[in-house]
Formats: structure tokens, sequence, C-alpha cells
């Protein structure tokens, strides 16, 4: 029995460990000055490391909205070949830069953590302190070239694989 709970136990965090596009020795640093009100709005997502629920996707967006102290509410959509997909949900700012994100029908919370945002709050990039997911989000649907290499820039700092990244196809608005 304990071989059994031992050899299950084993394979499933070796489950949990595999699928990261960065190296976790690396230390990952969020925004120490990070103003959830600007974050609100819409997100469109420029590029992203390749996570299973977002298979097939294209069109991607995130909308972040008030939603109490604290609290920002949380609709990702995206289009595929069978319709929009839709999930909601809600942010909690957990530290700074740093959003503690649920999802409906999801069983538990993740960590969102906000890298780098420009000035303007045009540019964002957030990673997962995992490695298991990162997304480059942009206020438009296409980004200028100059941020795109800045957003690059800073998910390589934070131990990400470039090489893993993949662009989301937007159309044009």
């Amino acid at each position: 029995m304990k071989r059994t709970l031992l050899a299950c136990l084993t394979l499933l965090m070796a489950a949990c460990a595999g699928g990261a596009y960065r190296d976790t020795a690396v230390p990952m640093t969020s925004m120490a000055v990070f103003d959830p009100a600007r974050y609100v709005g819409t997100w469109y997502e420029i590029a992203s490391f390749p996570v299973p629920f977002q298979a097939g996707c294209r069109n991607t967006r995130a909308d972040y909205g008030p939603a109490g102290p604290g609290v920002l509410s949380v609709r990702n959509a995206c289009d595929t070949d069978g319709g929009a997909k839709v999930i909601t949900g809600s942010a909690t700012v957990a530290g700074p830069g740093r959003l503690k994100v649920r999802l409906q029908g999801v069983p538990v919370a993740a960590d969102y953590w906000v890298l780098w945002v420009d000035e303007g709050y045009r540019t964002a990039v957030v990673g997962v302190p995992s490695g298991r997911a990162g997304w480059i989000l942009n206020r438009d649907p296409q980004i200028p070239p100059d941020r795109l290499t800045a957003a690059r820039e800073v998910l390589a700092f934070n131990g990400y694989d470039l090489g893993e990244l993949r662009m989301t196809p937007q159309a044009a608005q």
C-alpha cells in the first residue's frame, strides 16, 4: 500500500514538474510599482507559451474590470474553429504586480505576476512562477516592434525560453 501511494505521489510530482517554459532557478520579479486601476480594460494576447486550454485559439483577449477593493473581474476569450471560448473569474491583488487568479471551473487559484508594463500601460508581460505559462499582452491587436522586443527581453531576463514563445494570430481591428 505504501509503495503504491509513494509511486502515485512520485508520478503526480513528476507531472507537475513538467512543461515549464522557464528556468525556475532564475529569480522571477514582478512590478514593484503596479497600479491595478490602470490595468483595467482589454488586453490582446500578442504571444504566449503553449498551454492546453488555449489550443486552437486566435484573437485571444483578456478583459479586466473593477470588482471591489483589491479585486478585478477577469474575462478571457478567444475564437476557435468551433466558435468562441470564454472563461470568467476574478483576480485578487496579492502583492506588488502579483495577482491570484481564480477562473470558473478551475479548482485552484493561479499566481499571475505582472513582470513588466510600459509607462503608458499599453504593453504588459505576465508570467507564472512555475514557468508553465507566460504572455505578452498589448492594448491593441498589433504591437509596435520596439515594445515587442522589450517584452521578449523581460521574458528572457525572467528565465523564459524564447524558442518556445508563439505569436498569437490577431485580426486587425
